[in-house]
């Protein structure tokens, strides 16, 4: 039994309602959806793709299970002959996607779906939980990296995360963005991602004495050894660390920083770095958490802060500034014929359409243009399909090459788009032939 998360019943009502429907009238045309973000939050000058290996994981099993048909057809909602046609139903579509990792802007398609419209409208619901939260986190993380010039960053979110399968997507969705590893051990065996560690301050509180616990803790986790030294006083905790470095330094054991999670972080790790250099112990870096964001993360970066990481948790795994997107799947085309939605601030651009992006020589983006699919314009273009008759053209790129294609995306932004404060984002063109389009969509529908 696959369990909720991975249930084909992990939908909205309405998708098996129109489904039945569909089936009763024998309407099961060729439809193309398109998902796109309408509008990006004013604290966002750029989204960043991501989960597209999941969703791609989700169409290739989709299927009903025997329980999940036994439970629909005792659920009061639907006849024994629409439950018995969906023990057939598959995904045999084709998918074009944007790489996860490409940065993109309002009104870009990131996905497209073109399948009977069964297949199409069924997967509607789970493919926007997928890649929403995934492209949601993987933008407030590469946020992050940018304000830390660097520096080692963890995600530290998972005990505050909405839910189990979000703890996991967050530490691979920052990962992908930049961030070096997390604390969430299951997105280690899921992803191979690096996991971090250190100790909690009950582990301290468990000891009699301060120096016990650290000396007892390097001894039996000797590997990438970090001492946490708020728990009671810090400057008399850095005194019994740099005490314990040369006891440790016989056994073979090298302290590779400490950690400071509470107060003012700034002052205190000038005190801690003051105090290991006046003991010759340069070698020992500072490690920072405690509900960090981009923005205080920057501006301990900016004013030069003596610290080699930080671990930052509940602000990046719940995106606590902008915690959802303007995100939708809307219907392009039907049977051949391209559709459009009018409704009052959320029309779309009817068809099938590709992204198309220019660069300047030094590779910073100049403009992106939205156009027909059957249109040749200047630039990459960003959609590519991964998918054809339900079944995937080739592996999922690996987390490594999602990190190194998300970097070059993000060196690539105008520093406007950039910005963590009055962010300017791209605004993508529309091509005059995608407009005519629409313009003629409309007449037929008024006609």
């Amino acid at each position: 039994m696959k369990g909720a998360l991975g249930s084909v019943l992990l939908t909205d009502l309405y998708q098996l309602a129109m489904l039945d429907a569909y089936r009763q009238t024998g309407m099961n045309g060729t439809a193309v959806f398109e998902m796109f973000v309408r509008r990006l939050p004013a604290s966002r000058g750029f989204l960043m793709a991501a989960g597209l290996e999941q969703a791609l994981d989700y169409l290739e099993s989709l299927r009903f299970e025997e329980s999940e048909l036994e439970w629909l057809a005792g659920c009061g909602h639907f006849d024994p002959e629409f439950v018995d046609w969906l023990a057939d139903l598959r995904f045999e579509g084709d998918v074009w996607a944007m790489r996860e990792g490409e940065v993109f802007f309002a009104n870009e398609p990131m996905l497209r779906v073109e399948a009977p419209i069964t297949q199409a409208q069924l997967v509607e619901s789970r493919l926007i939980n997928i890649l929403h939260f995934q492209s949601l986190i993987a933008t407030k993380a590469a946020r992050v990296v940018m304000a830390a010039g660097g520096r080692t960053l963890v995600d530290f979110g998972m005990r505050r995360a909405h839910g189990a399968e979000a703890a996991v997507w967050a530490a691979r969705a920052s990962y992908g963005a930049g961030f070096d590893g997390s604390a969430t051990v299951e997105a280690g065996r899921q992803f191979g991602l690096p996991i971090f560690g250190t100790m909690a301050h009950s582990y301290v509180q468990a000891h009699d004495s301060e120096e016990k616990a650290f000396l007892d803790f390097a001894r039996s986790r000797p590997d990438g050894l970090v001492l946490l030294i708020d728990t009671y006083d810090v400057e008399a905790a850095v005194a019994k660390v740099v005490r314990l470095a040369d006891i440790l330094a016989e056994e073979d054991i090298s302290i590779r920083a400490v950690r400071l999670d509470s107060g003012d972080l700034a002052a205190g790790s000038r005190l801690i770095r003051r105090l290991l250099d006046e003991a010759g112990r340069h070698e020992i870096g500072i490690f920072l958490s405690g509900n960090l964001d981009e923005h205080q993360v920057a501006d301990l970066v900016a004013r030069d802060v003596p610290v080699t990481g930080f671990g930052v948790g509940t602000r990046l795994d719940v995106s606590a500034d902008a915690p959802a997107l303007d995100i939708a799947y809307k219907l392009q085309e039907y049977d051949g014929k391209p559709r459009r939605k009018r409704s009052a601030g959320k029309a779309t651009w009817p068809g099938r359409k590709q992204v198309f992006r220019s660069l300047a020589p030094d590779g910073t983006i100049t403009a992106d243009r939205i156009c027909t699919a059957t249109e040749e314009a200047p630039g990459k273009p960003l959609l590519a399909r991964v998918m054809e008759g339900g079944r995937r053209l080739e592996p999922s790129p690996s987390l490594q090459d999602i990190r190194a294609y998300a970097a070059a995306g993000l060196s690539s932004l105008p520093e406007a788009c950039r910005r963590l404060r009055d962010p300017r984002p791209l605004q993508a063109e529309v091509s005059e032939t995608l407009r005519d389009l629409a313009v003629a969509v409309d007449q037929a529908v008024e006609a």
